[in-house]
């Protein structure tokens, strides 16, 4: 089994809903061997949102197969079989299992070969039990509902291909995957919002509203940020910005590249060295070690001992903003030095995770980092928190909740002493109950150097969005050797907190575009404005209006084509608009514009001025739709 195999009892923690999921997967596989008895299955846990079970099968099941297999699911149920639990000894399992009978509807003529396998994964003081519903019986630590008629409305979703236990080394599968509720209109309501996901997938409106670009020959995971999607990009940047200046920030900027023994003093290699681009070696140094015959295998080998220097694409601003704090000595009435920086980083993701604009291999933080007195930690953090409650309320979402990421006592990646580690967490929660934000505590979700706050945000479909993050951190200023001069004169190490707001620019713009479906608020939107002349006869008060926006710093076009008025709503509806203006005769007679919201459709006509007042006020308050 796995290395993070769960316990007995916290499985015995299931959620009534993940039951009943466990359970249908149950229910999958007995319909799947009544239509196919040879099939020799894996695991079928429950997940978010559904569940799976791994199979081998020379069939390939395909969606054309869900019929099928769904109708038998129904009868199944239909009998409402009860779940039987057993508890066996390890040798009467491995029989049943050289009897092919484990995960199967009786004795088969080959063994359970999965089945085996996990029985070898459980521990020797872990009791071992399966579970039978009608013929199928399966080696399952539970739990599952009480009968089959319990497990309410379900469907299968998809089919995938899946290393056994995620090792490439092993056979590949068949995953089936469904998912299931208590009731009919519960699951009607989660593939409802699936669909509505598919039009908000930010894929697809990045590519209809030329928001982004990512490009085989750029490279995978590399954005390129089209004339619109800068803007929006732009507009959240002078947002946090204007931001950080009434928090005391000061702005700096750092090279995308810095040296190993840089990152070797963080802690940044070797710790993440899987995630990162692989490091550059000075043309000269790697001429010579070829002559040398030096292997790769061996250069790898002396880069990691730091026998060779090179240089990374650096995977976080952190060191070099030290190295800022650093380059000046420094006095307790200086603190707290705050530096904020628009820093890219390099991450190299597998090629398989990465997604859209929300799993990438370079992007930009609004990163920042404090250093501060001891005294002075829980102000900061508070003022961290404050500043990401702001940014989340101007975007309305409202709907969040705040994840404490401690240190696992039992792992080894963490650097730093066991005291610097609970002065760390006992600030970041006195700081999260200070704000009056729910929260909750999570084992093992700490960066390697010091615990975290996070906010887990969930959209306007349901979906949860990890963004905006806050870090303590006593061990990188100890790693740099920091410090400033005490009141007595003495030197002290400061106290460093990291913070990303938005955690990465490219992130969350994509949530973002999810989020509003496209349909920016006018602050945030590309195109501000559409001047929409009925006719050419109107084409130089068209320009005039248009001029005069422009000229007020409100992002406006003229549609001047030969459309029909229509059309030209139309489009404009289409490519999420914020506001038309139709002018026509009556119009430039008064010196007016028909103002057509996006919300409201047709709003009646007003004079020029006032709706500029109007979208200027809407724009500089930072209004929502």
């Amino acid at each position: 089994m796995p290395d993070d195999r769960k316990t007995t009892e916290e499985r015995q923690r299931m959620t009534d809903l993940e039951r009943i999921r466990h359970s249908c997967a149950h229910v999958l596989a007995t319909a799947i061997l009544r239509i196919w008895p040879e099939a020799q299955f894996a695991a079928g846990p429950p997940v978010e949102n559904g569940f799976y079970y791994d199979l081998e099968l020379d069939h390939h099941i395909s969606s054309d197969d869900f019929d099928e297999i769904e109708a038998e699911m129904k009868k199944i149920i239909k009998e409402n079989q009860p779940f039987e639990r057993i508890v066996v000894s390890r040798d009467e399992a491995i029989r049943l299992a050289n009897e092919g009978q484990l995960g199967a509807l009786g004795p088969r003529p080959m063994p359970s070969k999965f089945k085996l396998d996990i029985l070898r994964g459980i521990p020797d003081e872990e009791e071992i039990s399966l579970y039978r519903n009608g013929d199928f019986t399966d080696l399952c630590a539970g739990p599952h509902v009480m009968r089959t008629g319990n497990i309410g409305a379900f469907k299968l979703t998809s089919i995938a291909s899946a290393y056994y236990k995620s090792d490439a080394n092993n056979p590949q599968l068949q995953r089936v995957y469904g998912t299931a509720f208590k009731t009919r209109a519960e699951l009607d309501h989660y593939f409802a919002l699936l669909e509505e996901a598919k039009k908000r997938d930010h894929r697809k409106l990045g590519r209809e509203l030329e928001l982004f670009h990512i490009d085989e020959e750029v490279g995978p995971g590399l954005v390129l940020w089209k004339p619109k999607g800068a803007i929006v990009r732009k507009e959240l940047q002078a947002f946090i910005s204007e931001e950080l200046g009434r928090q005391g920030y000061t702005e700096v900027f750092t090279p995308h590249i810095g040296k190993l023994t840089l990152f070797r003093t963080s802690g940044h290699y070797p710790y993440y060295r899987d995630s990162q681009f692989p490091p550059l070696i000075e043309p000269e140094t790697l001429a010579r070690f070829a002559e040398e015959g030096c292997s790769c295998a061996e250069l790898s080998n002396r880069l990691m001992k730091g026998e060779i220097e090179g240089y990374l694409l650096k995977p976080m601003n952190c060191p070099m903003h030290i190295k800022i704090y650093a380059s000046s000595q420094h006095s307790y009435r200086d603190l707290p030095v705050r530096l904020a920086e628009f820093g890219t980083v390099y991450r190299w993701e597998q090629s398989g995770e990465l997604g859209g604009m929300t799993r990438v291999r370079g992007f930009t933080q609004d990163d920042a980092h404090i250093f501060c007195t001891e005294e002075q930690v829980l102000g900061e953090i508070r003022g961290c928190l404050q500043l990401v409650l702001k940014i989340l309320n101007t975007l309305g979402m409202n709907s969040y909740r705040v994840r404490v990421g401690l240190r696992d006592t039992d792992s080894s990646k963490y650097v730093g002493t066991s005291e610097q580690w609970d002065r760390a967490e006992d600030a970041l929660r006195e700081s999260a109950k200070n704000v009056g934000v729910p929260f909750s505590e999570e084992i093992g979700e700490a960066a390697f150097y010091g615990p975290k706050i996070d906010f887990v945000v969930k959209d306007v479909i349901g979906r949860e969005w990890q963004l905006g993050t806050v870090q303590v951190d006593y061990n990188l200023p100890e790693r740099f050797g920091l410090s400033y001069v005490a009141s007595d004169n003495s030197a002290r190490r400061p106290v460093m907190i990291h913070r990303a707001p938005f955690g990465s620019l490219e992130r969350f713009c994509g949530v973002l575009i999810e989020h509003f479906g496209g349909s920016f608020p006018a602050w945030l939107a590309p195109e501000q404005v559409r001047v929409l002349p009925i006719s050419e006869k109107h084409l130089e008060y068209g320009r005039s209006v248009s001029g005069h926006l422009l000229d007020r710093n409100i992002r406006a076009s003229i549609d001047e084509s030969s459309d029909k008025i229509g059309a030209k709503i139309r489009l404009a509806q289409l490519q999420k608009v914020p506001y038309m203006l139709v002018l026509g005769a009556r119009e430039e007679q008064a010196g007016e514009v028909a103002v057509r919201s996006r919300k409201n459709g047709d709003e009646g006509a007003v004079s020029a001025s006032n709706f500029v007042e109007r979208i200027e006020m809407e724009v500089r308050e930072r209004q929502r739709d």
